[in-house]
């Protein structure tokens, strides 16, 4: 006897009429659970999609609330959810796609301390994230605990995917990529830009492949790379090798326990030991109030031009990150800098960045514009 509901029954009739899929294959969407790791421009297309396919359990991680730059690709945020969790906002909008799935919900960052905790509840994980340690440590979780890990990213025009299965023969991350690149050699979307349209298409087929795996249909791209470009309307597949000397998905893995991933991928970490570094952190109320004082160092924003057109400190010296170092010479090593971004990651690699120059009295806006626009307002 099926375990679909009547409702379900008339909900997924286009899925009935696939033999590879049928009643049978349903019900076993219905008994899945999938870990979506971010609900931005990859993770919307996801969770819609799975949602709407009817997988039984969503796990939602997300530590980020939503921002209107966000809705010209996060499509399942919108503008009456701003300013608001986005896992509360994804929510209300999956449990109006479809009301018999379950939601987990996790406002937090997906962490070396709370990663396995999490995703031992799911069958299947799905990166859905735009930085190289959550990716390295989706990966290490993903092998450890014997699951598939669907990876997908984006840049500018052009999106990649694949499925990294160690437990079902193919290779894992670190075999396609056994190490990071430098901090901040790769652009992040702020930075680069990004076609709306594209995460949707890269999500999308993330999506796809978990289908696939839950009812056993088709073949999924283990050891294989699909990259998209948009601007030419071509797919190229790549080849990744298995590494047999591979640190972790390896016959004798080298890495046992998850790691420190930002250390790993070299992200300085803030602290506030003026033993360890120079660089401090103030948030937006104390800048607000050496502004009022008469400020005489420098405040510097090293967010884009056209981040800096849509709002704006007055005060600020706009300097975009990539056109940094040539600023050295202008600036004195002893003044007081003070230095902010949208939300605070770009302006700690400058601030990193004077500290190894030998300036001392070095700032960063801890929430930068973000919470500079919440707090303070224009």
């Amino acid at each position: 006897m099926s375990t679909l509901s009547k409702d379900e029954l008339e909900r997924y009739q286009r899925h009935f009429s696939l033999s590879e899929v049928g009643i049978q294959g349903q019900e076993k969407l219905k008994a899945a659970s999938v870990l979506c790791i971010g609900t931005g421009g990859l993770g919307s297309p996801v969770v819609l999609y799975l949602a709407a396919a009817g997988v039984g359990k969503l796990g939602i991680i997300d530590a980020d609330v939503v921002d209107r730059s966000n809705l010209q690709r996060q499509i399942v945020h919108g503008e009456s959810w701003v300013g608001q969790p986005k896992v509360a906002s994804a929510a209300a909008r999956l449990k109006e796609i479809n009301p018999h799935i379950e939601l987990d919900l996790y406002e937090c960052r997906f962490t070396a301390a709370n990663a396995m905790e999490i995703a031992k509840h799911y069958d299947l994980i799905i990166d859905g994230t735009d930085n190289f340690p959550t990716r390295y440590l989706s990966n290490d979780v993903a092998v450890m605990l014997g699951k598939a890990n669907i990876y997908g990213s984006i840049f500018k025009f052009e999106g990649q995917m694949s499925v990294f299965a160690a437990h079902l023969g193919g290779p894992c991350y670190r075999c396609m990529l056994p190490e990071p690149p430098e901090p901040g050699a790769v652009p992040s979307c702020a930075e680069a830009g990004v076609l709306g349209v594209l995460p949707g298409i890269i999500g999308s087929l993330q999506a796809m492949e978990a289908i696939k795996l839950i009812v056993g249909a088709g073949t999924p791209p283990l050891g294989k790379l699909l990259h998209y470009d948009s601007l030419t309307t071509s797919f190229r597949e790549f080849n990744i090798r298995k590494d047999p000397q591979c640190p972790i998905c390896s016959d004798q893995p080298s890495i046992t326990e998850l790691v420190d991933y930002d250390g790993f991928c070299g992200i300085p970490q803030p602290t506030q030991d003026p033993m360890t570094t120079s660089m401090q952190e103030i948030d937006v109320h104390q800048l607000k109030a050496k502004l009022d004082n008469g400020f005489t160092g420098t405040l510097i924003d090293v967010r884009e031009e056209w981040e800096h057109t849509i709002c704006n400190i007055p005060q600020a010296w706009l300097v975009p990150l990539n056109t940094f170092p040539s600023i050295i010479p202008q600036l004195k090593p002893e003044d007081e800098i003070i230095i902010h971004c949208k939300a605070g990651m770009r302006s700690a690699q400058a601030c990193e960045f004077l500290i190894n120059e030998g300036f001392s009295n070095v700032s960063n806006v801890i929430g930068g514009m973000m919470a500079w626009n919440q707090e303070i307002g224009s």
